[in-house]
């Protein structure tokens, strides 16, 4: 089975710049769009605007792979009287990690200003404690990359309440096979996806069941997938955990037996353990304490599905993330088996 690598990583990376946090999905919905036209997919758009990709089977059955392009983000909550902008969380960033980080501000009428985010006691040299302060939405600005010195000099440039906030992702590829990136949760895993059915197609194999992939655009708030088409199973494709307590590493496909949520299906959560021991692939099976996924939100939506999780190692999730690309050749393949 040979993997089109090039291929995954570079769309891995042009993904990675689109712009995306939940509620600002549009361009790169249409990129994907794109992307599944190439081959010869059938598209449909849901009314709030999650993407299904349908690749035909041999059954009757529908299997439901579900991947997020949706990422962690910030909004303008009010401009301070210097100048800056207070703002809002939107999903859940690891904001220490991101005191320093530069942003681009994106205006109602698509103007775009570049920005950092500050700790509001920024300088050694003036604060006590500019090393201790927490760092929150509650102690942290928005310093604006413009020659503003007030309220109304701000709100001049455009920029007002609910204007989106979007992160530098800082991508990075090494010679070592390292994919180093904010929002590899779950953008890495689009392209994955795409390296799947590339491989698919490549080799002109036909799966058992018919496929349903979701892209879904609101994960990270908690309702990407909670409405789906009619599945049998669904599989969500999403980062896996590393840390205390975890076996998983950068190397490995995760397979999730418990999140937060709760259980995934006994039987499919063995079965991915099953062909993952038989296909010598590198794997562990974990348990993720604070985590939640499309499946998650399927099921509390109502749907009577089977679920399960899996997906490549990612190292400090929703801070500085990073993955190799032996995890994402390891899901790959894991999806690949399980779906003959």
């Amino acid at each position: 089975m040979k993997l089109d690598k090039q291929y995954i990583l570079d769309l891995a990376e042009e993904i990675l710049m689109i712009p995306s946090p939940s509620g600002y999905t549009k361009a790169i919905v249409e990129r994907i769009k794109a992307e599944a036209k190439k081959y010869g997919l059938e598209t449909q758009q849901t009314k709030k605007g999650n993407l299904i990709l349908t690749l035909k089977g041999r059954t009757e059955k529908t299997l439901g792979l579900s991947v997020h392009v949706d990422t962690l983000g910030a909004m303008v909550r009010s401009i301070n009287s210097d100048g800056t902008l207070k703002f809002t969380s939107v999903g859940g960033p690891s904001w220490p990690t991101l005191d320093g980080e530069y942003c681009t501000i994106q205006t109602r009428d698509n103007k775009t200003y570049t920005g950092t985010f500050l700790s509001t006691s920024p300088a050694v040299h003036v604060y006590k404690d500019a090393n201790t302060k927490a760092r929150n939405p509650e102690n942290m600005v928005v310093r604006v990359d413009e020659v503003v010195k007030s309220k109304e000099d701000t709100q001049k440039l455009g920029i007002e309440v609910g204007n989106y906030i979007f992160f530098d992702p800082k991508t990075t590829v090494t010679p070592s096979g390292f994919i180093k990136s904010r929002f590899l949760d779950d953008k890495i895993n689009v392209a994955s996806m795409f390296g799947l059915i590339k491989l698919l197609k490549d080799t002109d194999t036909t799966p058992k069941q018919t496929l349903k992939i979701i892209i879904s655009t609101y994960e990270e708030v908690g309702h990407g997938a909670a409405f789906i088409p009619e599945l049998d199973e669904m599989i969500a494709v999403d980062m896996g955990c590393i840390g205390e307590d975890l076996s998983c590493t950068e190397y490995d496909v995760s397979i999730c037996a418990k999140d937060s949520s709760g259980p995934y299906d006994y039987d499919l959560t063995n079965a991915f353990a099953n062909i993952a021991k038989r296909e010598n692939l590198k794997y562990a099976v974990d348990i993720y304490p604070y985590y939640g996924s499309d499946v998650s939100a399927a099921l509390r939506g109502g749907n009577d599905i089977k679920g399960a999780l899996i997906g490549p190692g990612v190292h400090a999730s929703h801070g500085m993330e990073r993955t190799h690309y032996s995890a994402l050749e390891n899901t790959i393949k894991l999806l690949y088996y399980y779906i003959q």
